[in-house]
C-alpha cells in the first residue's frame, strides 16, 4: 500500500542510482519509439530515423536531374538550368538543415512548401517531360515516410494532379498527354505507398527494439536491485545489535537511493512517542511526538502507507528545512507498526516510481531486522536478569550462610566480652573463619569468570574448574573430554554452563567422592555427562529442587536447542546428560 504526494507529471529530472547505463538505455529506447534524435527541449522528430534515406534520395534525384538536363545546359536553356540550380541549391539545404516533422500542422509547411517548389519546377520545364520529373519522388518519400500511408498517397495525388492538368491543357488533352499524365500519376501513387510502407517496417522495427531494450533494462535494474536486497537480506535480519541494524539500513539505503538525509524512527510503546534511533544530516532531537512531525511523516504513520512527496515546497515541510523531496515509509512487522523510515533531498522531484518501489522492497527485511534486535535486547535484559538471580543464589548458597555463622559468633563474644567472660581462643577461631569465608568468596568470583572464550574451549575451562572444586571439596573428579572441534561459541558456553551447574550441585549437595566429566564434540554435534556416586534423589524430584539448578540448566538446553536429560535415584548417585543434534 502506498501513497503518493505532490507526484509530477513529467519525471524527466529523475535520478536513480541503481543504474545509470539502464537509465540511459530506457531514454534510447524511449527516443527511438517516438523516432526522435533531437536535442533536450525540443519535440521529437518523426522524420529523423529516416534521415539517411532521404538525404540518399534526395541526392540521387538530384544528380538524375542534372543529367537528364544536360542538353539543357548546350542549348543554354536559362529556365531549364535556372530551375536546375533551384533544385540542387535546395538539396544542399536540405542537407545541412533537414526537413523535421513534429506531428504538428505547423512542421507540415515546409514539406508542403517543398512540394510546391517541385511541382512549379516540373511545370516551368516541360511537365512529365521535364528533366526535374525525378526530383518530385523525393517530396512524397519525404511525405510517406513522416505521416505513412494516407499522408504519402494524398500528397502524390494532389502533386500529379497539379502538374498533369495544365500538362494535358497545354497538349489539348490528346491520348499521348493523358498516357504520360496516368503513367507518372502511378508512379507516385506507388512510391508514396512504398514509402508508408517502409515507414511502417521501420516503425514496427525500432517499436520492437525498445521493447527488447526496455526488457533489457528492467532485467538490469530487477539484477541490480535484487543483489542489493540480497545483499541487505543477508546483512540486516541476520544482526540481533540494533546498533548494528541501524548503521547498516542507512549505509545500504545510501547505496540503494542516494538521500541527502535520512532517519530511523522507533515506536516507544511505553509512552507512544517516537525515538530518533539513528540519523544522518537532520536537526532532531531524541524523543517526538507524532504532533511535532510534519504533515506527510504524520500521514505515512497514520495511513501505514508509504508516502512519496516530491515537491515538500507544497505538501511540506520536511524533517529538514532545507529538503524539498523524500520518501517516508512505515516498518510494519508482527501486523504492527514499529518504526518509520525517512529519506529527504534537497533537489525537487529527486525520487520517482522506481524509487518508491526499491523502497516499498527495503523496508520489509528492515523491520524485521529492527524488530528482531529490540526483542533480542528484552531477552538479553532478562538473560541478564536471570544470570543475577544466579550469581545471587550462588553467592547465598555459598557465602550467604557462612556470614550469618559469623554474625552469630560475633553477637555471642560480644555478650560473653559484656558480661566479663574470658574469650579464650574464641577470636582466634572467628579469624580463621573469616579467612574460610574470604575463600569462598575469592573461589565464587573467580567460578563467575571462569567461562569459554575463542581461546579457551571447553576442555580447557571444565579442567581448571575441575581443579578447583577437587582441592577445596575433596571430591575426585575424572575428565575424557575431546580437544579437537568446537561448537559455535554461544553453543558451547551455554554447555559450559550446564557442566559447571551439574559440578557445583555435586559439590555441595551429592555427598559424593567421586565425578567425571566427558566431552564428546565433532563441531557440529556434542555430548556432555557428569555422573557422581553419591546419595542420588528419587525420580521426578530434580525438576522441583531449585537449589539444584535443575531448572536452570534444563532452560540454557533449550535456548541452544539441547536435550538434557537427568537420571537419579536414592544411594546410586546421578547422571546428567546433555546433548545437541542437528536435525
Amino acid at each position: 500500500m502506498v501513497e503518493t504526494v505532490n507526484r509530477p507529471e513529467d519525471r524527466s529530472t529523475v535520478r536513480h542510482p541503481l543504474s545509470e547505463r539502464g537509465r540511459s538505455s530506457r531514454a534510447r529506447g524511449t527516443d527511438q519509439r517516438r523516432g526522435a534524435s533531437s536535442s533536450p527541449g525540443k519535440d521529437p522528430d518523426l522524420l529523423a530515423p529516416f534521415a539517411p534515406a532521404i538525404l540518399a534520395v534526395r541526392w540521387a534525384t538530384a544528380m538524375v536531374s542534372v543529367t537528364l538536363a544536360a542538353g539543357a545546359f548546350v542549348d543554354s536553356n536559362l529556365t531549364v538550368v535556372a530551375w536546375v540550380a533551384a533544385v540542387v541549391c535546395n538539396t544542399a539545404v536540405r542537407t545541412t538543415t533537414p526537413l523535421r516533422d513534429t506531428g504538428s500542422t505547423r512542421s507540415v509547411i515546409p514539406l508542403l512548401l517543398e512540394v510546391v517548389l517541385h511541382v512549379f519546377a516540373l511545370t516551368a520545364t516541360g511537365y512529365w517531360e521535364s528533366p526535374l520529373v525525378f526530383s518530385l519522388v523525393t517530396a512524397v518519400i519525404v511525405a510517406g515516410f513522416a505521416r505513412g500511408f494516407g499522408f504519402g498517397i494524398r500528397i502524390a495525388a494532389a502533386s500529379g494532379f497539379a502538374v498533369s492538368i495544365p500538362a494535358l491543357e497545354s497538349q489539348n488533352w490528346t491520348q499521348e498527354a493523358f498516357a504520360a499524365a496516368g503513367q507518372w500519376m502511378v508512379v507516385l501513387l506507388l512510391v508514396g505507398v512504398v514509402a508508408g510502407y517502409g515507414r511502417r517496417i521501420s516503425g514496427e522495427a525500432n517499436r520492437q527494439h525498445s521493447l527488447a531494450m526496455d526488457r533489457l533494462t528492467r532485467l538490469a535494474d530487477a539484477n541490480a536491485l535484487l543483489f542489493n536486497l540480497h545483499r541487505v537480506a543477508q546483512t540486516l535480519p541476520a544482526s540481533l545489535d540494533m546498533e548494528e541494524v541501524l548503521e547498516s539500513t542507512l549505509s545500504r539505503l545510501r547505496g540503494l537511493l542516494g538521500h541527502d538525509a535520512a532517519a530511523i524512527f522507533v515506536v516507544d510503546e511505553a509512552d507512544g512517542s517516537w525515538v530518533v534511533a539513528k540519523k544522518s544530516a537532520l536537526p532532531l532531537g531524541r524523543d517526538l511526538r507524532l504532533s511535532d512531525l510534519p504533515p506527510p511523516v504524520s500521514k505515512a504513520i497514520r495511513t501505514r502507507r508509504l508516502v512519496l512527496a516530491s515537491d515538500l515546497s507544497v505538501g511540506g515541510p520536511g524533517l529538514r528545512p532545507a529538503s524539498q523531496s523524500a520518501i517516508y515509509a512505515p516498518l510494519m512487522a508482527r501486523g504492527n507498526l514499529i518504526g518509520l523510515l525517512a529519506i529527504e533531498h534537497r533537489d525537487p522531484e529527486r525520487f520517482g516510481e522506481r524509487d518508491r518501489e526499491v523502497m516499498q522492497s527495503f523496508v520489509d527485511p528492515v523491520a524485521l531486522a529492527i524488530d528482531n534486535a529490540r526483542w533480542f535486547a528484552r531477552l538479553r535484559t532478562v538473560g541478564a536478569d536471570e544470570e543475577r538471580t544466579r550469581i545471587a543464589r550462588d553467592l547465598h548458597d555459598r557465602i550467604g550462610q557462612s556470614l550469618a555463622y559469623l554474625g552469630f559468633e560475633l553477637d555471642r563474644l560480644a555478650r560473653r566480652q559484656e558480661q566479663g567472660e574470658p574469650l579464650g581462643n574464641a577470636i582466634q577461631d572467628l579469624r580463621d573463619d573469616l579467612g574460610t569465608v574470604i575463600g569462598e568468596v575469592r573461589d565464587t568470583l573467580y567460578d563467575l569468570r571462569t567461562d569459554v572464550d575463542a581461546e579457551k574451549d571447553f576442555a580447557v575451562t571444565v579442567e581448571e574448574f575441575s581443579a578447583r572444586v577437587a582441592e577445596r571439596s575433596g571430591i575426585e573428579i575424572e575428565l575424557d573430554c575431546d580437544r579437537g572441534p568446537r561448537l559455535p561459541i554461544l553453543q558451547e558456553r551455554e554447555m559450559w554452563r550446564i557442566a559447571q551447574e551439574a559440578l557445583v550441585n555435586v559439590e555441595r549437595h551429592a555427598e559424593a567422592t567421586r565425578a567425571s566429566v566427558t566431552w564428546r564434540c565433532d563441531g557440529t554435534e556434542a555430548v556432555l555427562d557428569v555422573d557422581d556416586n553419591g546419595k542420588g534423589f528419587p525420580a521426578g524430584d530434580a525438576g522441583r529442587v531449585d537449589s539444584y539448578g535443575i531448572v536452570g540448566m534444563r532452560e540454557r538446553a533449550s535456548s541452544i536447542g539441547a536435550t538434557l536429560e537427568l537420571n537419579s535415584s536414592p544411594g546410586e548417585g546421578t547422571n546428567v546428560r546433555c546433548f545437541l543434534a542437528q536435525d
